[in-house]
């Protein structure tokens, strides 16, 4: 198993990772609140020739699924573009959230606007990475929060490939169990391709998006762990800095590292 961490300095990621002896890597290639373009990330050959594996994670503001336009089409845009910038860093794909429609609209409409998202990049070649559709916490009109939108959205969406990033925090702020979830999300995926493992500081179901130190949270640790270990992907932690390295330590005991 691949365990890592998602790092937060943003000029040297390979010794960040060297440094919590870390084998992946997870990080952002722009401005994770804006919609800036991507630019050539000045240690590329070292991310590229490093045996710690990278990962990549697109701007928040993306919503593949949105109905309105000015949302929409820039998301589409925004993807491929750091889809690009992944796979010059040769990283195992862009982590991009499920995103939601408002209240009042179809969120069939939202899965529609994924699927589309894949036709017209199936028109100029595909991804050049695996985009990794990522579970997300609130929302009463979200792609990924609940497990039967999920369902939904992967009939459209799974015959092109699209990976699958499990957040253990989304899930159970989401209201999801996280007691076999693997197999839960593989029976409707088929696949896992990350994990993103982190605890969580609110209560189940909360529908908050507040990550928590592994034993430090509302979910039993030994829980995680089991999440870890029957996922069988890599693992990026995105838990608080403060207690990073524990953490890090603690799966790796675990795991019997």
């Amino acid at each position: 198993m691949r365990i890592g961490v998602h790092a937060r300095q943003d000029g040297d990621p390979i010794g960040y990772g060297e440094q919590l002896g870390a084998d992946v890597v997870q990080m952002f290639l722009t401005d994770p609140q804006k919609w800036n373009k991507p630019e050539p990330h000045p240690r590329t050959e070292e991310i590229r020739n490093s045996p710690i594996d990278a990962v990549v994670h697109s701007s928040y503001v993306i919503n593949v699924a949105s109905l309105n336009n000015r949302l929409r089409i820039p998301s589409r845009k925004a993807v491929a573009q750091q889809a690009e910038a992944a796979a010059d860093i040769g990283a195992l794909g862009l982590v991009v959230h499920g995103g939601h429609v408002r209240e009042g609209e179809d969120t069939n409409e939202g899965i529609m606007n994924w699927r589309k998202l894949f036709e017209r990049q199936a028109d100029q070649g595909g991804f050049p990475v695996p985009i990794l559709i990522e579970n997300t916490a609130g929302g009463d009109f979200a792609m990924a929060r609940h497990f039967d939108a999920l369902d939904r959205l992967w009939q459209q969406v799974g015959d092109f490939g699209a990976g699958f990033c499990l957040d253990t925090c989304h899930a159970w702020a989401g209201g999801e169990d996280l007691v076999g979830v693997a197999e839960r999300v593989k029976a409707i995926t088929g696949r896992i391709d990350l994990v993103h493992l982190n605890n969580s500081r609110d209560d189940f179901g909360s529908a908050r998006d507040r990550h928590a130190n592994l034993a430090s949270g509302t979910i039993d640790p030994e829980l995680l762990v089991e999440v870890a270990r029957t996922a069988d992907a890599p693992v990026v932690l995105e838990t608080p800095e403060e207690g990073l390295a524990e953490d890090l330590a603690y799966l790796h005991d675990a795991m019997g590292r």
